[in-house]
């Protein structure tokens, strides 16, 4: 097949214009992806005790947007899913994001509304009016008891570096709640896929005008591919411009997988070890 559009990465994104460009457009459209899977991060895969394993660790679907959950039920069924975070922090397991029971639980108080909340939030923050860097950030929102006790050691573990490092849309992103929600997004639509993530992918792929080439690497076939209307890259950004500004940095995270014999594990899907602890969660 002569592509007109050629998608490097067949991850969320790459799928998505690949499907978009040949259901919309009419576009015959090539998707390549040096990996020997679909789905990128989100891949997901059943080992041999028939659990859905995520191998780069996983992935919550969640928005605000109803066409983007339109748009995905055409590919998927759904499994409701809510994610909620625990922390452990001195001796005690509290909920993340911050919110009055995390508050009340840490500093033995009895907060009741959002407008006590509110109060001791200003009561304990600093105030800097524009941060520059996660520290400032998490020292403006929250103050510098809570940075110190759930923020600061787990940034470091998270990014192996200081969080005064880390510019403030890092931090930015944790929410913090005046009221008992404890949940970690707050969007309108919140699910996992049914069937998992990869199975996804394909069913978007699965296109009598996409062609997939996995185990194929980019770079090493462009001089081949010829001609096309459009090329859409996924991949690092600084590769395809050859390094040349030199590498950036990126973040990496190490999994280490066990399968254990036994129904119930933790309170949480995820819990959090930011302090006292090697690994994070």
């Amino acid at each position: 097949m002569q592509a007109e559009i050629i998608v490097v990465g067949a991850g969320i994104t790459g799928a998505t214009l690949a499907e978009r460009c040949a259901s919309v457009l009419g576009k015959r459209v090539l998707v390549l992806d040096k990996r020997d899977h679909v789905g990128g991060n989100c891949y997901d895969y059943q080992d041999g005790a028939g659990i859905l394993v995520p191998k780069y660790g996983p992935h919550f679907f969640h928005t605000d947007h109803e066409e983007v959950w339109d748009y995905l039920s055409r590919f998927t069924d759904w499994h409701p899913y809510e994610h909620r975070v625990l922390s452990f922090v001195d001796g005690k397991f509290v909920p993340v994001p911050v919110n009055i029971d995390t508050v009340n639980s840490l500093f033995s108080l009895d907060i009741n509304d959002e407008s006590t909340m509110k109060t001791w939030l200003e009561a304990n923050r600093v105030t800097i009016e524009c941060p520059v860097n996660s520290e400032e950030s998490a020292l403006a929102r929250v103050g510098p008891r809570l940075y110190e006790k759930m923020f600061k050691h787990y940034t470091i573990k998270q990014w192996s570096i200081e969080p005064k490092e880390l510019d403030s849309s890092v931090m930015d992103r944790i929410p913090v709640r005046c009221n008992r929600d404890d949940r970690y997004f707050g969007d309108k639509y919140q699910a996992m896929p049914a069937e998992g993530y990869t199975r996804l992918f394909k069913r978007m792929l699965e296109h009598p005008k996409i062609e997939v080439r996995l185990s194929t690497d980019y770079f090493e076939i462009r001089d081949e591919l010829g001609a096309s209307e459009a090329l859409f890259f996924t991949g690092p950004i600084d590769r395809f411009f050859e390094y040349r500004f030199g590498a950036l940095q990126y973040r990496s995270l190490t999994f280490r997988f066990e399968t254990l014999n036994q129904e119930f594990y933790q309170a949480r899907a995820q819990v959090n070890y930011p302090n006292d602890h090697d690994f994070t969660r």
